[in-house]
């Protein structure tokens, strides 16, 4: 009996101390980190963007040079070569910018959807059990 009101004494002392978490980071901070998360995301996106689009269209403005084989079904020119690395080169990159603008999208979804508020939780005083405001951070998800 006497292990069973010791064990639930201190377990009622130590959820009282340790009710909370302490607040490492404040909301204007992880909303600043998500947009500039965001911006940065935005413009790799759009740098691989045009890159790949100027990689296409100097594949394609290169000149063909000239015939260096001829077969029944095939020709083949001098410039064949860096005319398709240059174009698959641009596509991978095009390709390559599209996962970053939605990753951009949603980081800057995340940083509109943080919001900051009191919320009342009960707490321990002085024996009693009475409400407490604490800071709280809310994140809306939308279903």
């Amino acid at each position: 009996m006497k292990k069973i009101i010791t064990l639930s004494l201190l377990l009622v002392l130590f959820s009282g101390i340790s009710f909370s978490q302490a607040i490492t980071k404040n909301l204007s901070a992880l909303k600043t980190d998500y947009q500039q998360k965001s911006k940065n995301q935005k413009t790799a996106a759009w740098i691989l963007l045009g890159s790949g689009g100027t990689l296409m269209v100097t594949g394609v403005i290169i000149p063909r040079g000239e015939l260096i084989h001829e077969s029944l079904f095939q020709k083949t020119y001098k410039n064949d070569g860096i005319k398709s690395t240059l174009i698959s080169t641009g596509i991978v990159a095009m390709l390559g910018g599209i996962p970053l603008f939605i990753a951009s999208s949603k980081n800057k979804r995340k940083a509109t959807s943080l919001s900051f508020k009191n919320e009342t939780v009960p707490g321990f005083y002085k024996q009693a059990i009475v409400s407490q405001s604490a800071p709280s951070l809310t994140i809306k998800i939308s279903l």
